[in-house]
This record gives C-alpha cells, structure tokens and sequence, in this order.
C-alpha cells in the first residue's frame, strides 16, 4: 500500500472536485460516466459500457472469473412537472429526493439550451400560513420569468431535469461535503483501487471490472441490467450508509454507525456470509477499522447483483455519510482513505476460482 498522499493527491483531489460538481441526475449520468473513464483510463485494460451508461473499467478482460468492484454514479434530482400560466415550476422526484429541503434552495435546471438558474421560492415565516409545510405538490421553482411562454423561451420545458447548485468542498481539512456524494464518492474509491493496483504492480488471476453503474437510486436498474452483461463470480458493492450518531435518528432502531470509524460491513440476506468473513479477516490483518451493521435489505446494488443471474456472491462495504439525500451530504476523509484499503485488500484475498457455495451438491 502507498502512503496516504497516493489516495489523495492533487490530481485524484482535482479528478474528485470535478467528478462532484459535473450533475448526474438518474437517467441522465453519461458526461459524468465520461469523465470517470478519462481519469480510469490508466489504471485498466479495456473499457465497456451499455446502452443506458453504466461504465466498466476491466483488468484481465480474457480472465474466466470475474470480480465486479461496483458503485453507482447518479444523483437524487427533480424532473420539471408543470409550468403556471404566470411562470412558476411545478416539479415531480427524480429518485428519493426531500421536499422539505427544497425551499429557498439554489438549483439548475438542465435543458437543451444549456443551464438555466433558479430558485425554490417560499414565502417568509411571518406571512405564510402557519400549517403550511413543504410538500411534492407545493414547492415551485421561480426562474425571474412572468409568464409560461418567458420560461419556454429560456429552454425550460416538462422533462428538463433539476439539480441543487450546491459543490464539492473540504471541511475543516478532514470532511468532504457535497450533495452528491451518495455516490459519486464511490466512483472515486474504485478508481483509486485501480490506481493502487497499478502503482503496486499487482497482477491478479482472475478479471476485475470496475463497474460505475446508472440509476440505483431510481430502484437498482443499472445494476440489474449490467449483472446480466458480465455475469460476475463475486461482486463487492460500496456505498454510503446512515451516521446512526447524527442527531434525531435513533441508534437503538437503526443500530449504530459513525463517520471517523471506518468502513461499515453490514450483515443482511443478500450479503453472502464467507465473502464477508473474508474482508473482515482482511482488515483486521492490516488493522483497518471497520463496523457492523445488520439489516433485512441493503437497499443498494448489493441486492440487485446478490440476486442475479441464479445467485452471486455480493458483499456490501458501506461509507458513513450524514445528511444523505441532502445538498450537505458529509464523510470522513480517513473513512474513504479506509474503505479504498479495505476495497483493494479485499481483493487481494479473493482467489482465482474460488467457490462460494455455502453446500456442494450431494453425489
């Protein structure tokens, strides 16, 4: 393993500002994927994609057995939804997006013109009713537009997609913030896996196929699409799951998971067992920090690709995040340095071959 300036160099820092800040929304991911393989292209052998996006960066394409490193690259988003005759935007969700976020926000609204400005307006505390609070069918974007035939003429029309103006910044030198980070921050940990497996001139047996997936947050679709195309052997997944320390959630439900600990290894049905084992003998070799968390669902790729094609081993290395699904989505600078450790140890220790049947068949 490199030294900790290898992870976050002044380039993977440049590649991770501009990878945040380019918008993805679901459905809408390619220049993003675009720029993700531009900064892979180092590292693997071949690239391939698929008809909705999903990005897959290979090493040893020709081997037999495959192991997906996956994330996926889109955002939570708004679709315009209505345009008032006095030109006000109505909008519908784009993913699992929170109405009661939206007022008084910034936002761009992606059209074929190019990108229009705007806000999420709302009226002030003391003039507005006092049971009024935001809802799906209340928030209204103003663009500074009269009428519907002066937003029409900006480009806007139903279907343009909207995402918050909110960037990528470091806080106080060991937090990154951004509104995307859920999961483009995955994005950026498989890449500088390849990266690492690369400066360390490491050549597995069998093919990895860093795997940047479209659409999980409108249900897992990329993930169910690409399982299809490489029929992996093993799959590690890697995505952001809730800070249980943050105030108001209840650590008692939800069990307990803190940014600044390390990288959680949650335990659920689709989480095959042995692999799991297999990264937990891992970190703790390298002395890694790492957590426990158990659930009935994952609710990420993990389950889309555990449940393909008859079956495939999946493990699930999650990134404590605060404030998902918002414009200030937080993680822990040492937390992403250490779940791209336990990513690359995790595939040290997966062998050419290796089978994952809990039961071999009865003779």
């Amino acid at each position: 393993m490199k030294k900790k300036e290898s992870i976050f160099n002044k380039d993977a820092m440049d590649f991770l500002t501009r990878y945040h800040n380019q918008p993805s929304p679901t459905g809408f991911e390619w220049k993003n994927q675009q720029q993700w393989m531009e900064y892979l292209k180092p590292y693997v052998d071949k690239f391939e994609t698929n008809t909705y996006g999903t990005a897959i960066g290979i090493i040893n394409p020709e081997a037999e057995y495959k192991v997906v490193l996956e994330a996926h690259a889109d955002e939570i988003s708004w679709y315009v939804n209505y345009i008032t005759d006095d030109g006000m935007i109505y909008v519908t969700a784009n993913g699992g997006i929170d109405e009661q976020i939206a007022p008084a926000k910034r936002v761009n609204i992606h059209t074929e013109k190019g990108t229009v400005k705007g806000v999420f307006g709302w009226p002030a505390t003391h003039i507005r009713e006092k049971d009024v609070k935001p809802e799906k069918n209340n928030i209204f974007i103003d663009v500074g537009r009269h009428s519907r035939k002066e937003v029409q003429e900006l480009g806007i029309e139903v279907g343009n997609v909207i995402t918050y103006c909110d960037d990528f910044f470091v806080l106080n030198d060991d937090k990154f913030v951004s509104r995307a980070l859920d999961n483009r921050i995955g994005g950026f940990m498989l890449a500088q896996v390849a990266m690492l497996l690369k400066e360390n001139g490491v050549k597995l047996p069998f093919g990895v196929y860093f795997t940047n997936s479209v659409q999980e947050e409108s249900g897992r679709n990329g993930a169910e699409m690409i399982a299809g195309k490489i029929k992996p052997d093993v799959v590690i997944v890697t995505d952001v799951t809730h800070d249980t320390t943050t105030p108001l959630l209840n650590e008692k439900k939800d069990g307990h998971a803190e940014i600044g600990k390390g990288p959680v290894l949650p335990v659920a049905p689709s989480v095959h067992n042995k692999l799991r084992k297999k990264l937990i003998d891992a970190a703790k070799a390298k002395k890694l920090p790492f957590q426990h968390l158990a659930s009935t669902s994952t609710g990420t790729d993990t389950d889309a690709f555990a449940y393909s094609n008859s079956g495939v081993a999946s493990v699930l290395v999650s990134l404590p995040i605060r404030y998902m699904h918002t414009p200030a989505e937080m993680v822990d600078k040492n937390d992403v340095e250490n779940t791209i450790r336990l990513l690359y140890e995790g595939l040290l220790v997966i062998k050419d071959g290796e089978d994952f049947r809990y039961i071999q068949p009865i003779k």
